[in-house]
C-alpha cells in the first residue's frame, strides 16, 4: 500500500483523537476554568454538532478545491485552533476554539475517505477505506488514553498543544507524499449534486447508517450498567470488555473492507448488519436469563463490536460507488449521520434506561439494526429519486 494512505490514516487518527480526547480531560478543564463538568461537557456537544452540520456544507462549498489545498488549509486551521486552545483562560474562549477545530475537522475528515477510495485500485477500495477507518479505533484505543495521560501529567493545556504538534506533523507528511495528480472529475453542477444525494439508494443508505449508529450507541453508551446488571461484572471485567471491543473493532474494520472488495458492498453490509442484529438479540436473551457468566457475555459483546466496525468501511464503499462524482459529498453526509447517530443513541438510550430499564436497550438496538437492514433492501429495490 502507498505511503500516502498511511498518512491519511495518521490524519484520521489525529482528527478523531481531538474529537474524543475531551472526555478524558473534562474534570481538569472544569476545575481550571471554573465551570461544572456538565458545562464542560458542552465542549463535546459543540464539536459533534458542528461537524454534523458543517461536514456536508464544506463538502459542497469546497468541491472544486484541489484536495491538497483542502487538506493543507483545514489542517492549518486545526493546528492554529488547538495551539490557541492550549493558552485559553476562559471557558467561552475554549468553546469557540473547539468550534473552529470542529469546522476544520468537518472539512477534512470526509475528504480523507473519499480521497482514499478515489485513488484505490478498483478491487481494493474497501481495504483502502479500512486503513483510514482504523484511525477511528486507533484514536479510541491509543489516542484518547495518551491525551488523558498527558493531561494528568502536565496539564490539559499540554494535551491541546500535543494535538497541534501532531496536526503539524501530519500536514508536513501529507504535503510530502500526497499524490499531486488527484484524478477524479470536476464536480457536477449544484442541482445535479443535490439530485444524486436525494436519489433513493444514496438517501436511504445514509438513513440506514444513521439507524445503525443510533442503535449501536443506545447500548454502547450504557454498556457498563448492562454488564453490571447481567453479569455482576466489576471494574476489571468492564475494562477488559472495552479493551477487547477496541481490538475487535480494529479487526472488524479490516475484515469488513476486505469483504466489500471480495463480495461486493451490498452482500458484505447484509452480513455485517445482520450479525449486529443477531448479537443484540443474544445480549437481550442473556439479560433475560441473568445472571449469566461473564465470559459468555464478553464473547457476544466482542463479536458485536467487531461487526459494528465491520460496517464502517462497507457503508463508505457502498456510498462511494453509488454517488459517483458526488461521493465526497455523500461521505460528508455520512459523517453527519454518524455524529447525529451518536447523539441520538445516547439520548434515546438514556430515556429507555430511565423508563423501561437496561434490558430494553439491546432489544431496541436490534430493532434499529433491522430497520437499517430494511432501508438497505429498500434502497436496492429502486433508484427513483426521493
Amino acid at each position: 500500500m502507498p505511503a500516502w494512505l498511511f498518512v491519511l490514516f495518521g490524519a484520521g487518527f489525529v482528527l478523531y483523537t481531538d474529537d474524543y480526547v475531551i472526555a478524558g480531560i473534562l474534570p481538569e478543564i472544569a476545575t481550571d476554568l471554573g465551570v461544572s463538568e456538565g458545562q464542560a461537557g458542552q465542549l463535546i456537544t459543540a464539536f459533534s454538532l458542528t461537524v454534523a452540520v458543517a461536514a456536508p456544507v464544506s463538502a459542497i462549498a469546497f468541491a472544486r478545491l484541489p484536495r491538497r489545498r483542502l487538506f493543507a488549509g483545514g489542517l492549518l486551521v486545526f493546528v492554529a485552533a488547538n495551539a490557541a486552545a492550549s493558552f485559553a483562560t476562559s471557558f467561552p474562549l475554549l468553546l469557540g476554539l473547539r468550534i473552529v477545530a470542529a469546522l476544520a475537522a468537518a472539512s477534512v475528515t470526509p475528504a480523507l475517505f473519499a480521497f482514499a477510495a478515489q485513488h484505490a485500485p478498483p478491487d481494493r477500495s474497501g481495504r483502502y477505506l479500512a486503513v483510514v477507518s482504523l484511525g477511528v479505533t486507533g484514536s479510541i484505543a491509543a489516542g484518547v488514553p495518551i491525551g488523558t495521560w498527558i493531561s494528568g501529567t502536565v496539564g490539559w493545556q499540554a494535551t491541546f498543544a500535543t494535538m497541534a504538534a501532531a496536526g503539524a506533523v501530519v500536514l508536513v507528511a501529507m504535503l510530502a507524499v500526497l499524490p499531486r495528480d488527484e484524478g477524479g472529475s470536476t464536480p457536477p453542477p449544484l442541482a445535479e449534486q443535490f439530485a444524486t444525494l436525494r436519489s433513493r439508494p444514496v438517501a436511504l443508505g445514509l438513513a440506514a447508517n444513521w439507524a445503525l449508529m443510533t442503535g449501536s450507541m443506545m447500548l454502547y453508551t450504557y454498556l457498563a450498567p448492562y454488564l453490571a446488571a447481567t453479569t455482576s461484572a466489576g471494574l476489571d471485567a468492564r475494562t477488559l470488555t472495552f479493551a477487547l471491543s477496541g481490538i475487535a473493532g480494529a479487526v472488524g474494520i479490516w475484515l469488513g473492507g476486505s469483504a466489500a472488495d471480495r463480495w461486493g458492498a451490498d452482500r458484505a453490509l447484509v452480513v455485517g448488519i445482520g450479525a449486529v442484529a443477531a448479537c443484540m438479540i443474544a445480549l437481550w436473551l442473556l439479560w433475560l436469563a441473568r445472571p449469566m457468566p461473564f465470559p459468555l457475555v464478553l464473547v457476544v459483546a466482542t463479536a458485536w463490536a467487531g461487526f459494528a466496525f465491520w460496517n464502517t468501511p462497507v457503508i463508505q464503499a457502498r456510498l462511494f460507488a453509488l454517488a459517483g462524482p458526488v461521493a465526497p459529498q455523500a461521505l460528508a453526509l455520512n459523517t453527519s449521520g454518524t455524529h447525529l447517530g451518536v447523539a441520538a443513541g445516547g439520548a434515546l438510550g438514556g430515556t429507555l434506561l430511565g423508563t423501561l430499564g437496561i434490558g430494553a436497550l439491546p432489544l431496541a438496538a436490534a430493532v434499529a439494526a433491522l430497520l437499517s437492514l430494511a432501508l438497505i433492501a429498500r434502497a436496492d429495490s429502486t433508484s427513483d429519486t426521493l
